[in-house]
């Protein structure tokens, strides 16, 4: 993309086929096959493009992938993932305060996303419950690529509506020249008090490269408009700390490298009560009062802060070697170990702590041109353990009185060939996963008074309860869900282009949809898994534990890369059988604050949508680009609508550089949802009205100094996210601006 005189902030919306590796830009450790001038601008610093990191094959791809990287991902960077997305076309965020944001994309956040890291998938606890951050720190990051729709075949049915592949330099994959390379940052928002500050260098000798990073930010309770009541959100603070350590080993057909990750937060939960912590049910009655001896969470006061506690350590092993055998073209690995833990504290008590212990390894084979075909083929397989489901337990003394293990093996084939002016590409992944309930001793469950003697009578009998007790509300699960697409695109002249992709991608539940009874305190909601029905009441459908969610998708794109218009345009209809979705059954306001009674329900539903942009070069240095999203969902055969769904937006944005100095201002308008869901009440729409004012200094030697602002919410507007489960607890932030100093060398 020339855009002359903008080529220091970028954002691509390209093809995959010139979507590329992107080298780490402080660390200076760039692709094997990067030319000279290429590695002179990863010196300075800035993001270079130079070969597909989701994908390795050449030929392009009929979805779209949007890369945020360089300056505008610098600028861009908030503390959770979500907010330093939002606003890109399509993408919207799912907000909990200033420590917890997903990404929503095409009206979808995990677990129909996928988080990857360098390729490899990312394990946390952010699917189970909107209030869980993903554990990565954006301030780390080089670029973050999206990739959209079933094109992700190869990363299973979870990634149905998207891929979010966050590139790092932890694992260097070449020596920098001339010895060494890095970079370090400090900022300042006056929005939040935000304080951070960012450091990292790669060194290497001979065929030896290390890698060392660290961050640290800390951000107070963040402004909101006077209009909601208060000058600042309580509770919306959020702070924490991130480094890692990195080695490997390069030769001229790839590298071999592994690194240690250690990520440390701290962050508020607006809006928490405690409440409806002794919320029940008798039968499909929920009832929110306690039985006797209240637990001490219901008569502590309800101002304190109510916080999570989040630590995340992360081993790597990276590898990626062209030409390793006969017939290979390429070969990549990807192993990890992941130990993640966090407590949710309210005020001085554990309500709850959840784990997540997961092993996980990828091996991709690029093979050679056969009969026209290039293709990959792949196996995964992930070992993890799950704890901390059903919060109850926590407070009532004791902790999880099991763990979820999972096991999960996956086979995955992508194969595509050029016909003429139609490049043609199809998937293929199967998965086997088994979830069972991993049992602790029976004394875990029921406490034994002072002094009581345990006789093998007794031991016999309670262990007897036990068993029965996990037979009937922990049933193994084994779904095998299967995912196929098939694509095609039409290289048009003059650089247009038109894609298909035809998909069937089937997910199989997560953890909480299958296994919740209990209250979680961050939705204000007592959930119901589907494998745990009969526990509540027979009137709910009958317990399952082998559904599949299946999603028959329609993708159609439209793009032009040449001239001084650009653009990209996308169309998406999904027919999903089983969707699966939590269905409300009973509102209790008995405690004064509104508890909601779910349960996890599986039925038809229909998505369409449309998302894209348009640029058109003014003149060298001058950029205006219009873009927007909308999307439509409805339950086929329910008189309801599902919820957070997010509404259409419009915006326009305009970029200017000249010399040493870069600036834009971009303005969108998020129209009214009103199509809510039986729980839901409308969100009104709001204008968003963002600014960015950059210059850098060249010191020379390679080195740059830049200085920036970026204001965001200009006009302080009190704005609400539909997508939020807290959305009138947790609005929007108010009028901020960051003010930072980026140094590579």
């Amino acid at each position: 993309m020339n855009l002359s005189g903008c080529t220091r902030r970028k954002r691509f919306w390209l093809s995959a086929a010139s979507i590329a590796l992107v080298s780490p830009a402080a660390a200076g450790a760039q692709d094997m096959a990067t030319d000279e001038e290429a590695r002179e601008r990863g010196q300075r610093g800035d993001i270079v493009v130079t070969g597909t990191s989701l994908e390795r094959e050449e030929a392009s791809e009929p979805l779209p992938v949007q890369v945020l990287a360089g300056d505008e991902l610098a600028h861009r960077r908030q503390g959770g993932l979500g907010e330093t997305l939002a606003g890109l076309p399509g993408v919207h965020l799912d907000s909990f305060g200033g420590g917890a944001s997903r990404p929503v994309i095409r009206g979808q956040t995990v677990p129909r996303i996928e988080i990857l890291t360098d390729g490899a998938n990312l394990f946390d606890a952010s699917s189970v419950s909107p209030d869980h951050a993903i554990a990565a720190d954006p301030l780390l990051l080089d670029a973050i690529e999206i990739q959209r729709g079933p094109a992700t075949v190869r990363y299973g049915g979870n990634a149905l509506n998207g891929a979010v592949n966050l590139i790092d330099s932890k694992v260097p994959k070449a020596v920098p020249q001339g010895g060494y390379t890095g970079a370090t940052e400090v900022r300042y928002g006056t929005g939040d008090e935000e304080k951070t500050v960012v450091g990292r260098v790669t060194a290497g000798i001979g065929s030896f490269a290390v890698h060392a990073e660290g961050s640290r930010h800390v951000a107070e309770d963040y402004d909101v408009p006077d209009a909601y009541g208060s000058d600042r959100l309580k509770d919306s603070y959020a702070k924490g700390s991130s480094y890692s350590f990195g080695a490997s080993w390069v030769t001229e057909k790839g590298y071999i490298g592994a690194a240690y990750t250690r990520q440390d937060s701290e962050y508020g939960l607006p809006g928490h009560s405690h409440a409806n912590a002794p919320c029940h049910t008798h039968g499909l009655d929920l009832h929110c009062g306690s039985h006797g001896t209240p637990p001490p969470l219901v008569s502590a006061p309800d101002d304190h802060t109510a916080y999570i506690d989040l630590r995340s350590e992360r081993f790597d092993i990276r590898a990626d070697y062209d030409r390793l055998l006969p017939g290979l073209e390429h070969t990549r690995l990807r192993l990890s170990y992941t130990d993640y833990m966090h407590e949710e504290m309210d005020g001085a008590f554990l309500f709850a702590r959840y784990g997540n212990e997961v092993y996980d390894g990828r091996l991709e084979l690029t093979h050679a041109p056969l009969l026209g075909f290039t293709g990959t083929f792949g196996v995964q397989y992930t070992d993890g353990t799950f704890s901390g489901l059903n919060v109850n337990d926590v407070y009532r003394g004791y902790d999880s009185i099991y763990d979820m293990k999972t096991e999960n093996v996956g086979l995955f084939l992508t194969e595509r060939r050029a016909f003429g002016p139609v490049d043609v590409e199809l998937g293929v992944r199967q998965d086997w996963r088994t979830m069972h309930a991993v049992k602790k001793h029976w004394t875990s469950y029921y406490i034994l008074p002072p002094g009581f003697e345990l006789t093998p009578e007794i031991e016999e009998m309670y262990s007897g309860f036990y068993d029965d007790y996990f037979a009937s509300n922990y049933p193994p699960s084994e779904p095998n869900p299967f995912s196929v697409s098939a694509s095609a695109t039409w290289n048009i002249d003059a650089g247009y282009s038109l894609g298909l992709t035809l998909a069937r991608s089937q997910r199989a539940p997560n953890v909480r949809e299958l296994y919740a009874r209990g209250n979680n305190l961050a939705t204000n909601s007592y959930e119901v898994g589907l494998a745990r029905t009969a526990t509540i009441s027979d009137e709910l459908p009958a317990p399952v534990t082998d559904l599949v969610e299946t999603n028959k998708s329609v993708d159609l794109t439209f793009r032009k890369t040449d001239g001084r218009t650009r653009f990209e345009l996308g169309a998406f209809y999904q027919d999903v059988d089983d969707y699966i979705f939590a269905r409300l059954i009973e509102e209790e306001r008995e405690t004064g604050r509104p508890h909601l009674l779910l349960v996890y329900t599986a039925a038809d539903a229909r998505f369409f949508g449309i998302d894209g942009q348009i640029s058109h070069q003014l003149a060298p240095g001058s950029l205006v680009t219009l873009f927007g999203d909308y999307v439509d969902a409805e339950l086929k055969s329910e008189d309801d609508n599902l919820p957070r769904i997010p509404p259409g937006r419009l915006g326009a944005r305009y970029e200017w550089t000249s010399g040493p100095v870069s600036a834009d201002v971009e303005y969108y308008h998020t129209f009214k949802q009103d199509r809510v869901a039986s729980y839901e009440t409308p969100t009104g729409g709001y204008d968003m009205l963002n600014a960015t004012l950059a210059y850098r200094f060249d010191v020379g030697g390679g080195k740059s100094v830049e200085l920036y602002a970026r204001g965001t919410n200009l006009t302080n507007e009190l704005a609400y996210v539909h997508t939020s489960f807290v959305k009138d607890q947790s609005p929007l932030r108010g009028r901020s601006v960051a003010i930072g100093m980026r140094h590579s060398f």
